[in-house]
């Protein structure tokens, strides 16, 4: 008894105390809303930080600024800059966090290449005992109603992962969290095994934007007939099979259908990857078979590497610990951001400007964007997600933030970023010794942006391809190739050194990425490099010189 009075006693005096404060902060709003705000009076945002020598800035204004439609503005010199408030500013997001999201997007072509080319057969040696191996796979097949069943080839595979995509394995553990429970929400909705997560990373290496070279599109790869028939909407603006929930909804629903056409787990993986159709083939050649082991032999390259290459990543991501596989722990997943619905048409880089946060943060938050523009449709619903902490300050300002958006698109020739204008939009066809870093750097582009225009799943260029490219600043078609190549030459950045030593995780294309101007096949040659594997500690040349 003593202890329930003990109880109610702390809880009066919290409500009494938080009561007081509020009372003392509320006796000095009108004192700070009249005074001018200094710089070092105020947390300045990540737009803001870095700057020095601020000179004054607008009164700091809460709700009045959604009343008036004005937005408070840090003036540096003759710049200006945006710093909204939140009415209860969080924690600032974890850049280290979003840098690693951003960047274990292009795991997507080393994955790919994985699955595609499995072998089976080949032995690699490693220190997992075969014995313990066959105990934690029964372990597994008891939890799980996939046929987790030992076999020498499912060893194999299990064994060259820790060998060859160690690293790969642990960028997977690290940007699982930031997915996984949103995954684990939609599967436990329509009732199929949670472990099914794994085929994301399977599939797409968790990038939302991976793209195969058929077409395939997500974090579920979903082929443009198949999404439209699931409702991911696919237009000029949005492609909704890179939309994470909505994508996985999907994905849901296809797999409950596939499970209830063959009602096993591991068929419906097959069929997930080949189709329906191929199984039903696989399974007649094989004479009835329906097990998935026995039927693999008649599956198409691709499907006879993907169920092993499914089971193999559960194993690692389930006994990671037991094999020292170490993730970056985060502190927040998926559901630690919000979204809203937008109510004009806006663009990342006003978002980015407003709210202050990154142009490549918001890409990697809402990837169904395909031109950096959330578009407003009447009777459509498009929403913006943002981390917690900067959905306060947006929602808070919400009318200023379209009236002042409203005023720029009247200031602009169209009310779309230059970008996007026909005018703008040239077809380059390449030519011998072209690669796409050097045709980037002709058009003041991102590698990135040639690849996503023209649905490229990796840097390789063909002599007389087509090429999409959409420029600020075009350069005419008919100018020399020496003229150009000058250009190229001049505009160029060359690497500050001449060496890389390759890190864990690192791939040639990631490298390639780093280093403007520089493509695979330059590392390739440079290098004397003929396949895709890279051992940690190599010195690669990124120049063609001697040193």
């Amino acid at each position: 008894m003593y202890s329930y009075k003990f109880l109610w006693l702390n809880l009066f005096l919290v409500v009494f105390m938080n009561i007081s404060v509020f009372s003392q902060e509320a006796n000095h709003t009108s004192e700070e809303q009249a005074k001018i705000v200094e710089a070092k009076d105020i947390p300045l945002d990540s737009l803001a930080k870095d700057m020095e020598g601020v000179e004054q800035m607008e009164p700091l204004k809460t709700s009045n600024a959604i009343h008036d439609n004005s937005l408070p503005v840090v003036t540096i010199g003759d710049k200006k800059s945006y710093d909204l408030k939140d009415l209860d500013i969080a924690a600032k997001y974890d850049s280290l966090w979003m840098k690693e999201l951003y960047e274990s997007a292009a795991l997507f072509d080393e994955m790919y290449e994985m699955v595609s080319e499995l072998d089976t057969t080949t032995v690699v040696e490693n220190t997992l005992n075969t014995d313990t191996l066959k105990l934690r796979l029964e372990r597994l097949n008891q939890k799980t109603p996939f046929n987790v069943a030992y076999n020498p080839s499912l060893e194999n595979v299990i064994k060259s992962f820790l060998v060859r995509k160690r690293g790969f394995i642990e960028r997977m553990l690290t940007a699982s969290q930031f997915y996984f429970p949103m995954f684990e929400e939609q599967l436990d909705k329509y009732d199929i095994p949670l472990e099914m997560k794994y085929l994301a990373i399977v599939e797409s290496a968790l990038n939302p934007r991976a793209r195969s070279r058929v077409g395939a599109t997500g974090l579920w790869q979903f082929m443009y007939g198949t999404g439209k028939m699931y409702k991911l909407d696919v237009n000029s603006y949005v492609d909704e099979r890179s939309d994470p929930i909505k994508s996985t909804e999907a994905a849901c629903k296809y797999l409950s259908k596939l499970y209830g056409i063959f009602e096993d787990w591991d068929l419906a993986l097959a069929a997930y990857n080949s189709g329906p159709g191929n199984v039903n083939k696989a399974i007649r050649r094989s004479g009835g078979y329906k097990n998935y082991w026995n039927i693999r032999r008649n599956l198409p390259r691709e499907t006879a590497g993907y169920v092993p290459a499914f089971l193999a990543t559960m194993y690692l991501l389930e006994y990671a610990d037991e094999h020292g596989l170490k993730a970056k722990k985060v502190d927040r997943n998926y559901f630690e951001t919000d979204t809203v619905h937008v109510k004009s048409l806006i663009s990342f880089d006003q978002i980015s400007e407003l709210v202050g946060i990154g142009v490549e943060e918001l890409k990697v938050l809402n990837p169904s964007y395909k031109l950096n523009i959330i578009p407003y449709v009447e009777g459509k619903e498009y929403t913006l997600r943002l981390p917690r902490a900067d959905m306060g300050k947006f929602v808070a300002n919400e009318e200023a933030i379209y009236a002042h958006v409203k005023e720029q698109l009247k200031s602009q020739e169209s009310p779309l970023p230059q970008l996007v204008k026909a005018d703008d939009r040239i077809r380059y066809k390449v030519r011998s010794g072209d690669y796409l870093g050097k045709i980037a750097a002709r058009y003041g582009v991102g590698v990135s942006q040639i690849k996503r225009w023209n649905g490229l799943r990796s840097n390789n260029l063909r002599i007389g391809q087509r090429l999409t490219i959409f420029t600020r600043n075009p350069v005419i078609a008919s100018k020399s190739a020496s003229k150009g190549a000058k250009t190229v030459a001049s505009t160029s950045k060359v690497p500050a050194s001449k060496i890389h030593t390759v890190k864990s995780g690192d791939s040639l294309w990631t490298i390639s990425q780093k280093y403007p101007g520089i493509s695979i096949e330059n590392l390739r040659e440079w290098n004397g490099i003929s396949g895709n594997n890279l051992k940690p500690g190599t010195k690669l040349k990124l120049c063609n010189c001697s040193s």
